[in-house]
């Protein structure tokens, strides 16, 4: 899992997302349903292996981000394939949820 920022998303999401789904975490540390999520986006990156990634975007750190994939709530994940944005969830999600948001 990495931290991106608007100087490396591009590459971090955006090319890696062409060779395996990366799924992006937006998330802020006031956010109460983002600490519910975090420990579940963690543990999806570890089982995640190379079958895809998952990198998360500090709002707070990366507004022209947050404008630019039209962030409009948190915690929000957004799923990015073949270097575009594909589908997107908000509110806290359960892993099965992010799971089933990876297979589309």
């Amino acid at each position: 899992m990495s931290i991106v920022n608007e100087s490396n998303f591009n590459q971090e999401v955006l090319e890696l997302s062409k060779t395996k789904p990366v799924l992006v975490d937006f998330f802020a540390e006031w956010c109460g349903g983002c600490k519910i999520m975090a420990p579940i986006i963690d543990e999806l990156a570890e089982e995640g292996g190379n079958k895809f990634a998952v990198a998360k975007v500090n709002v707070e750190e990366s507004p022209a981000l947050v404008e630019k994939h039209e962030v409009m709530s948190l915690p929000t994940v957004v799923l990015f394939k073949g270097g575009v944005k594909v589908d997107f969830l908000t509110g806290a999600q359960s892993k099965e949820s992010l799971f089933d948001l990876l297979k589309k």
